[in-house]
């Protein structure tokens, strides 16, 4: 995919998200950089040290591979591992653990992965077996040793940046280049590896700082994972470009531990999903999340009982954001003027995403035609930019279904005000067809939502002789019956052709979600099928 000239090029070759974490590292060297729940700290001297050491056990263990494999939690190691194999000179791909041992050798075949960086700790809790091509972190620090850490932050503090770029990875590269491969969250079909290069992440950092006033004293809290987009570029990389702390946590569900880093760390900036703010809202301590000054949800659409909640909770407002693995992956952010150097007078809108990040462009069309469509008319959302990415990893086909004269046709649903903000209605793919007429499934999901904030609902549709398709509602309060669900419904507003009818409200134990936080849609399907069947 070529990219489009009016874009901005690159300024030099030291454009690559390592050089410039190793520029960041020698302005800030004592500043702290990450931490984690069991003590851990590491100032940026320390993590440039020990990813210079490990960078050359990478390069001697590698040999002639282009991209490394990381299966590893949020954690410390995980971002030394990330950070040590781009300073090899390779391809970091972190393997979606979440997704299956089938996934993952999908995602190691697509990409030739002959190793995989990991830890024999981590694929017990995994129940995972060892297999050949597995290396160890515990074994790289013990081969390392002690002495090669210090020589490693010794070189850190007291060697001027380009000879420790020099020391790095002899292969030259470009921004243009490839930084990582996304592999898509598989909601709705076969994971796709999304080609990302320095430029792309690079670009949404910068614009990233464009729009939020970060601090050097910010601690952000990284509970996403890495082979998911936003912990890749938003707690691995914009802490080590942007020159702050960052605390992790693999589990974004404990929330004690999370606690002891909100307060320990003095977290400033949270970005996470609704679902899993609804596990912080019912039982983290508010004191602990005193330092607390920005948040964020993403990835699923924010309701507001969710934020409202938080807002009661933590006394502070929970904003909305919105992006896609394909952007690299924020697009946009809805954040008040105070805490945004955005210039315009428009303060944030809620029940919005906000407006496109500097760089980007957005534009609302037919999603039949792809004709463009007049402000405050709902189709679908088209972006363009400099952080789109390279394209699907070995299917240029696809690439181009979805990208056309640089633009991306991300499959939402929404359209945009009078002052640029862009409001989401749903996933294209998430409406039924019922007699003609496309109706939402996220409406029917607010509807029991909001009239149920504890509980957990996912609709999905199901063949329909008479009518094309109809609704089926999972819910998970065996407590609840049919009838009550449907009767909530049928009193609300809800047009009667949305109406799911009695015998297709169905109990299960859990709504499916993905590693990420977000609705497994796929297995939601095919739950919503199986109940639907009577099976």
């Amino acid at each position: 995919m070529t990219r489009d000239p009016s874009e901005p090029e690159a300024r030099s070759a030291d454009e690559l998200l390592h050089w410039q974490f190793l520029r960041k590292a020698k302005e800030r060297p004592f500043n702290l950089h990450m931490a984690d729940a069991s003590g851990r700290r590491l100032r940026f001297f320390e993590t440039l040290g020990a990813s210079l050491a490990l960078s050359r056990w990478v390069r001697h263990k590698c040999p002639g591979q282009r991209m490394v494999g990381v299966l590893l939690p949020s954690t410390i190691a995980g971002a030394l591992a990330n950070l040590s194999i781009s300073l090899a000179g390779k391809v970091p791909v972190n393997l979606n653990f979440t997704a299956g041992p089938d996934s993952m050798r999908s995602a190691k075949e697509q990409c030739g992965i002959r190793t995989v960086l990991t830890s024999p700790l981590f694929l017990e809790k995994l129940g995972l077996s060892r297999q050949e091509g597995m290396l160890f972190m515990e074994e790289a620090l013990q081969e390392i040793g002690k002495p090669g850490l210090w020589l490693g932050a010794a070189a850190a503090l007291l060697l001027p940046w380009r000879l420790l770029k020099a020391l790095c990875s002899p292969e030259p590269k470009g921004p243009h280049d490839l930084a990582t491969v996304i592999f898509s969250s598989g909601s709705t079909g076969q994971p796709k590896g999304v080609m990302l290069s320095h430029a792309n992440i690079l670009c949404n950092l910068r614009a990233i700082e464009k729009v939020i006033a970060i601090r050097p004293e910010d601690r952000i809290l990284g509970i996403l994972p890495f082979f998911h987009s936003f912990g890749t570029t938003v707690t691995l990389w914009l802490p080590a470009v942007a020159g702050f702390g960052v605390a992790y946590h693999p589990s974004p569900t404990e929330t004690k531990p999370i606690d002891c880093l909100m307060r320990d760390c003095g977290v400033s900036i949270v970005v996470s999903t609704p679902t899993f703010y609804g596990h912080y809202i019912r039982k983290c301590e508010p004191a602990c999340w005193h330092r607390l000054r920005l948040a964020v949800a993403g990835a699923e659409k924010l309701r507001h009982a969710t934020a409202a909640a938080f807002l009661e909770r933590f006394g502070q407002p929970l904003y909305e954001g919105y992006g896609c693995s394909e952007l690299s992956p924020v697009v946009s952010v809805n954040l008040p003027k105070h805490l945004s150097l955005d210039a315009d007078p428009v303060d944030d809108k809620p029940g919005s995403v906000g407006r496109p990040l500097p760089g980007l462009s957005l534009r609302i069309v037919d999603p039949d035609t792809g004709h463009g469509l007049p402000t405050g008319h709902e189709g679908m959302v088209e972006v363009k930019g400099p952080s789109l990415m390279m394209g699907y990893l070995g299917q240029p086909a696809l690439t181009r279904e979805v990208v056309s004269q640089g633009w991306y046709k991300t499959g939402d649903i929404g359209h945009l005000d009078g002052h640029g903000f862009l409001h989401l209605t749903d996933r294209l793919f998430r409406f039924s067809k019922i007699a003609g007429e496309m109706v939402p499934h996220l409406k029917v999901e607010e509807l029991l939502q909001a009239a149920f904030p504890e509980e957990g609902f996912g609709v999905a549709g199901a063949p329909d002789e008479a009518k094309g398709e109809h609704l089926v509602v999972l819910y998970t309060n065996p407590k609840r019956t049919p009838a009550e669900l449907w009767g909530c419904l049928s009193a609300s507003s809800l047009p009667k052709l949305w109406l799911p009818r009695r015998e297709q409200f169905h109990f299960v134990e859990a709504i499916p979600l993905l590693g990420s936080g977000k609705m497994d849609l796929r297995e939601l399907k095919r739950l919503a099928l199986q109940r639907s069947a009577g099976l």
